[in-house]
């Protein structure tokens, strides 16, 4: 812990610094809970002082709401990029993989931060306002994805937007159950979104399973 010695910290760009303190925090936020997205646990995460992460981030609140926000906004371009699927893109395929992620165990951390922003933004207005825009955020990106599906003829969707809802509600809902239950999880909750997708874009049942192949 040599950047703890006097005379040892390593001096970085404010905005660097900042940034590196708030990738810090979305780890702990995902590993362990918001709840300990705390200026010393995210000073002792980076092995700095907690004045430090304190002069960036004089209130906790406002750290763990952009903690949520890097931690969720990095997980949806890693499962749906921007702009996906492009021009010519098969967007049937951009959507089998971001349910065979979400259905995966990969995603249980992101799950349990979803559930736990959610409660903690009853109490944290800051926070309530991060998890909102983020909700929207994640509904127009599955939206672009069906609208890109529709106007090249593979999905049949007359409203892309509440098709778009309707699938992240689903999600949720299955994620709900994940503090409680992802063990005993079956096909019947780990398959609910797709399911649904299908239903909503006018799919045969397994088009959006694994192997692509209805059912």
């Amino acid at each position: 812990m040599t950047s703890r010695g006097p005379g040892k910290r390593v001096r970085k760009a404010p905005a660097e610094r900042r940034g590196e303190i708030v990738a810090a925090a979305a780890r702990v936020g995902l590993t362990e809970g918001l709840e300990c997205v705390t200026l010393r646990r995210v000073a002792d995460e980076l092995e700095v002082r907690p004045g430090l992460v304190g002069h960036y981030f004089p209130a906790a609140d406002t750290l763990v709401a952009e903690a949520f926000t890097a931690a969720t906004t990095n997980d949806l371009d890693a499962l749906l990029p921007p702009g996906a699927p492009g021009p010519g893109g098969d967007a049937t395929a951009v959507l089998r993989r971001f349910f065979a992620l979400t259905g995966s165990a990969d995603f249980d951390n992101v799950s349990r931060l979803w559930l736990n922003a959610r409660h903690l933004s009853r109490y944290r207005p800051g926070l309530r306002e991060h998890v909102v825009a983020l909700e929207l955020l994640w509904c127009g990106r599955i939206e672009e994805i069906i609208t890109a599906g529709t106007g090249t003829g593979a999905f049949a969707c007359g409203d892309p937007w509440a098709a778009a809802v309707r699938i992240l509600v689903a999600i949720d809902g299955s994620s709900a159950y994940i503090n409680t239950s992802a063990d005993r999880r079956g096909p019947a909750a780990g398959e609910l979104a797709r399911t649904l997708a299908e239903t909503e874009l006018g799919l045969a049942p397994g088009t959006l399973g694994p192997s692509g192949a209805p059912v």
